[in-house]
């Protein structure tokens, strides 16, 4: 990136708004959502303090403390005598489409420690989509959940479960897996039909998962049955597209 587009990228108007949190917050997601698009590539550096101060119009002190989150985040590596520069990311997550697993099992599989912040949990009258996609009427109520779920302590996605009121009658008891509590109540889904959408984020959704307004992330619709064919469930999930992939594996019907 040279001086002219370092101008533009980092200049005050291409990502600080008013009333959406701290300027090195704002910063920082905005470095950390174009390390994930690729617009600042592995091994790329970032302008010294000093520089990058003056490009976004923030004092030092903004600025080490929003490349001190991209650092504790693993977005970005300081080189002694040299400066910072942008971390290669890992291998993204695969998840498999065919198989019903709750984001703590699959996280659990993989070695990752999982933990989730309760955003909203009660008995609500049921929205439109909820009634439609769980079969009850709009004088019923529906058990909602709606949760930050992260693993090793990074935010991943945004996830809201509906189920009838009396397949989860107190929603007070989930605190990390779902499916667990409903094991126990012997009305976990055996099955789900699920619906993948790209969007982009609102500034709410943006700021729980340390993204910049507008990135693009995945949305998921799930509606889980019991092996009777009731639905028991409806999740939305909102999944960070620069961490996950998911996968489904195809087969040819009948013969060759």
């Amino acid at each position: 990136m040279d001086g002219s587009e370092a101008d533009g990228f980092y200049g005050t108007a291409r990502w600080y708004r008013d009333g959406l949190g701290p300027r090195y917050v704002q910063l920082y997601r905005h470095i950390s959502t174009a390390i994930a698009d690729g617009r600042l590539e592995a091994d790329s550096q970032l302008p010294p303090e000093r520089d990058l101060a003056e490009l976004a119009d923030v004092s030092r002190v903004t600025v080490r403390k929003a490349v001190a989150r991209l650092v504790t985040d693993g977005l970005v590596e300081q080189r002694r005598g040299a400066g910072s520069f942008v971390r290669a990311l890992g291998p993204k997550l695969e998840q498999s489409l065919s198989t019903l697993t709750s984001f703590t099992e699959y996280m659990l599989a993989r070695g990752k420690s999982s933990s989730s912040q309760v955003l909203q949990r009660g008995l609500f009258a049921p929205t439109p989509d909820e009634s439609i996609a769980l079969g009850i009427s709009s004088s019923e109520r529906v058990a909602r959940i709606e949760r930050l779920r992260h693993a090793d302590g990074v935010p991943m996605v945004v996830e809201r479960s509906s189920l009838p009121e009396d397949i989860l009658p107190h929603p007070e008891r989930v605190e990390t897996s779902l499916y667990t509590v409903l094991r126990e109540n012997g009305g976990a889904p055996t099955r789900a039909i699920q619906r993948i959408t790209a969007i982009n984020l609102a500034a709410h959704e943006a700021r729980l998962l340390n993204l910049a307004e507008g990135a693009a992330a995945l949305r998921i619709d799930r509606t889980g049955y019991l092996p009777s064919g009731r639905p028991i469930e409806f999740t939305r999930g909102l999944y960070r597209s620069d961490i996950y992939d998911f996968v489904a594996e195809l087969r040819l019907d009948g013969p060759s």
